[in-house]
């Protein structure tokens, strides 16, 4: 797919991991040669780089080409668009939907959004003394990992409190760097991260999970 000088298309994953952790934002078209669809949405990216280049960063990358980079990111078909700070994804938009788009981009142009993320991912894991990050939430568990943690949990008695991933991407992928770890569900403890479903059964295995769950 052509592109233009404000939108740099990727040409190998180094570059890729450059970009993604720049300073600045960055918006990543995940797109196809082949895909009619993906050209309103490159011709879109080109004119929202021409207003918004100063404060965003705009890539264009072959998914078929980087299946790694896109297998990670989950890309399932293009168009998709990821927004990137400092290397974590905050957000992303799924299909062809160039206002939607347009809004996030001026949106996170108007502010950087990084600076503030680790603010919010601080206060929402002491928002409870016992905090657990799942899909779903404590009354409708969205996957079998997450039903098992609160099943667990709720033997306990112990109050607590969850937030539903599924429902903010930018909290979903900021926590995984934010705390180093990878998976779904999560568990803190007055701030500090426990663990997920393994070290919770592990814990309970072991006679320590109320100890461990009070802090």
């Amino acid at each position: 797919m052509s592109t233009n000088n404000t939108v740099i298309s990727v040409t190998d994953a180094e570059q890729y991991n450059t970009l993604i952790n720049a300073e600045k934002t960055t918006v990543v078209l995940f797109t196809a040669d082949w895909a009619e669809q993906c050209k309103h949405v490159q011709e879109a990216l080109e004119e929202l780089a021409k207003m918004l280049s100063n404060k965003l960063q705009f890539v264009s990358l072959l998914a078929e080409k980087f299946p790694e980079i896109s297998m990670k990111h989950q890309i399932e078909a293009v168009p998709t668009i990821i927004f990137f700070t400092k290397g974590t994804a905050v957000d992303r938009v799924d299909g062809v939907n160039v206002a939607e788009i347009t809004a996030k981009c001026k949106k996170l142009g108007g502010s950087v959004a990084g600076e503030s993320l680790e603010e919010r991912l601080k206060a929402l894991i002491n928002k409870a003394d016992l905090m657990i990050f799942m899909k779903g939430d404590r009354n409708a568990p969205r996957c079998g990992f997450s039903r098992q943690i609160i099943e667990i949990v709720n033997a306990t008695n112990i109050p607590y409190e969850t937030f539903d991933i599924l429902n903010d991407e930018e909290v979903r992928q900021g926590l995984k760097t934010y705390s180093d770890w990878p998976t779904y569900p999560q568990v803190y403890v007055k701030g500090e991260l426990i663990g997920g479903l393994d070290i919770i059964k592990e814990l309970k295995a072991n006679n320590e999970l109320e100890t461990a769950l009070k802090g």
